[in-house]
């Protein structure tokens, strides 16, 4: 397939929000530990995305992220060759999202308009199953940040983020590009959405995210493995910082469609130190819905 080429660099200042600067940690339902800010009317999003419209139109994006993954719907007409598997790339950052970016699957319900920058939205799992045991409140607050802290019952979208550049696992977008070299590598996402308990017998976060370096690159090994066929397609960077405009960095998207259950606590350990300098959620971009910047799912 033709493949379409973007300078990786020129684009590096316009994609670092998604993974460093936009932050958010903001809580799709009220809480105690959440920040309090009252939610913009929906003419704010409908400008966002009237400006992101004209801000693309005609001007050769490609598609874009985040999407309905249980629609198939898209019009943009530029492709890129996919991703290798993950296996056959390099890890280069793990770094997680308050509420789904992306919807579908068991994450369809919508948190809200959130604050106009990508907090206190996106999407949530249905927690209406969870025990009283598992959405028991913590001893003190995990991963807190700017916008509140995570509870239990809340929503993550974990990304796996994966490079062909031959690179070392590090914090933001910057560490899946060769530091000497003007290149332009293939990236993945590998996607997790999960839902935090407070259950000590919970899986640990600690090892959905480890990562092996034997052999040639880094590894992520603890990927779930059984929460349904991934969802493949041609997308973007996200972020909130992409809200109004464009992302042109070419990404391929595994997202799975049904959610795991993740120890709270072992969360809150792995924001308080990891190679990644990953202290919170970030923010999440509004869902993208114009066809024309989408592709088709096949």
């Amino acid at each position: 397939m033709k493949h379409i080429a973007i300078a990786m660099v020129a684009g590096f200042v316009l994609a670092a929000p998604a993974y460093a600067s936009e932050h958010g940690g903001g809580h799709g339902h009220a809480s105690a530990g959440s920040a309090d800010h009252e939610a913009v009317g929906n003419d704010v999003i409908e400008f966002q995305r009237n400006k992101l419209k004209a801000n693309t139109r005609g001007k050769g994006f490609g598609p874009q992220s985040p999407r309905d993954i249980d629609s198939k719907a898209g019009n943009n007409r530029i492709i890129f060759n996919s991703a290798p598997a993950y296996t056959k790339m390099n890890l280069c950052n793990i770094h997680f999202h308050k509420n789904a970016e992306h919807k579908g699957g068991e994450f369809t319900i919508y948190a809200g308009n959130g604050d106009g920058h990508g907090n206190q939205s996106g999407f949530r799992a249905d927690i209406s199953g969870l025990s009283a045991a598992e959405l028991k409140p913590t001893h003190g607050p995990i991963c807190k940040g700017d916008h509140g802290s995570l509870l239990p019952g809340d929503t993550i979208e974990v990304h796996y983020v994966h490079s062909t550049a031959d690179i070392t696992p590090g914090p933001t977008l910057g560490s899946c590009l060769a530091k000497d070299v003007i290149n332009n590598p293939q990236l993945r996402v590998e996607t997790q959405v999960y839902v935090l308990v407070n259950d000590r017998h919970a899986p640990d976060f600690g090892k959905l995210t480890a990562i092996s370096t034997k052999g040639k690159g880094a590894q992520a090994t603890g990927i779930p493995s059984d929460t349904g066929t991934p969802v493949q397609y041609e997308g973007s960077t996200t972020g909130p910082g992409y809200n109004e405009n464009g992302s042109p960095f070419q990404v391929t998207w595994s997202v799975r469609p049904k959610v795991a259950k993740v120890n709270i606590e072992t969360v809150g350990k792995w924001c308080k130190g990891n190679v990644f300098n990953e202290d919170h959620g970030h923010g999440v971009r509004n869902l993208v819905i114009n066809k024309d910047l989408l592709s088709r799912i096949r």
